[in-house]
């Protein structure tokens, strides 16, 4: 199991404080993997006969599904009708379905969840981002969390930092951007092969955004995870930059070295004068030392500055006799 589906499964199990967070995470589930239907007034003679009267979800989720039913039943005593069957294009894959079909119960759930809205003629019924549903900080939450339960996905943080939703309209996606907006995160929009893809990348605003839907078990888990993702990193720079050092001084040494050799073969050593030729004896004898112990090792001692700079004559000195000599 992936750790986007612990996360799901995590917030599956969250408890709604009240009635209107529930119905903020239900409207944010079928705003983002339902369908509502033709809904008409009630008082339409017709519409026990509206043969489209009806809200559905449909996810691959079964604990989603199951959370949904029992709302149903919980906050409006609402029987909805649950299906599960395999998906054509995997036999693995399991599609689950909730339906309300009853006219009276759909326009009920419609309007509670903000679906409903008049028009010239008569009230219809739309996915939307309700003020209202989301009205208060904990139901702004809830809507947050129903989003992710029904369409969200989020990478394994030892892998990559990348959280993301599914919403299938602009509108649903602006409306969502602005809710995690609204708690500091900065969550940006893309459209994906005819969906709109609301995304955060930043580590800190994930773990941020897992507190914020009440994934505080994931959140741990995420937050272990980075804080070793961290030292690994912080360890593989480490590593890479003595290496890198140990490189450019063994190098470093290797042209001293062959520049002495030149000087020495040309010239003899006396031609170099007592301090360098002291620094140039000192760099053939220990190849491997730094050259804060080369120059302690000198009469008088001399800081690495000083022997960096007597090394640089010599080269300046053998790149002149080659010079010469050519």
């Amino acid at each position: 199991m992936s750790f986007s589906s612990d996360v799901k499964n995590e917030l599956c199990g969250v408890s709604n404080a009240s009635r209107h967070c529930a119905i903020a995470e239900m409207a944010a589930i079928v705003n983002t993997c339902g369908f509502v239907g033709e809904i008409r007034r009630a008082e339409d003679e017709s519409v026990s006969k509206v043969a489209n009267a009806i809200i559905r979800i449909q996810t691959e989720n079964f604990e989603a599904a199951k959370k949904f039913f029992s709302m149903l039943q919980q906050y409006f005593n609402i029987s909805g009708e649950i299906s599960v069957r395999n998906r054509m294009q995997c036999k693995n894959a399991r599609i689950c379905s909730v339906r309300v079909c009853d006219p009276a119960q759909t326009r009920a759930l419609a309007g509670a969840l903000g679906f409903l809205r008049r028009d010239s003629q008569e009230h219809c019924a739309a996915k939307t981002v309700s003020p209202i549903v989301t009205m208060s900080e904990c139901c702004k939450k809830a809507y947050i969390r129903g989003a992710f339960i029904a369409g969200g996905s989020l990478c394994n943080p030892d892998k990559n930092y990348h959280l993301e939703f599914v919403q299938s309209e602009m509108e649903l996606g602006e409306g969502l951007v602005g809710l995690i907006g609204g708690f500091g995160l900065n969550a940006k929009m893309i459209p994906r092969k005819g969906h709109y893809i609301v995304y955060l990348k930043e580590g800190e605003n994930i773990v941020d955004l897992l507190n914020i839907m009440g994934a505080h078990k994931s959140l741990m888990e995420m937050e272990n995870t980075r804080i070793i993702r961290e030292i690994r990193n912080h360890v593989n720079r480490a590593v890479n930059c003595e290496a890198a050092n140990i490189s450019k001084t063994v190098s470093a040494a290797v042209k001293q070295i062959s520049d002495i050799h030149t000087i020495e073969s040309m010239k003899g050593l006396g031609y170099l004068g007592d301090q360098l030729e002291e620094v140039a004896r000192m760099r053939m004898l220990y190849d491997e030392a730094t050259l804060k112990e080369i120059g302690s090792m000198l009469s008088p001692p001399v800081g690495k500055s000083g022997v960096s700079h007597r090394l640089r004559k010599i080269s300046e000195i053998a790149e002149n006799l080659r010079g010469g000599l050519s």
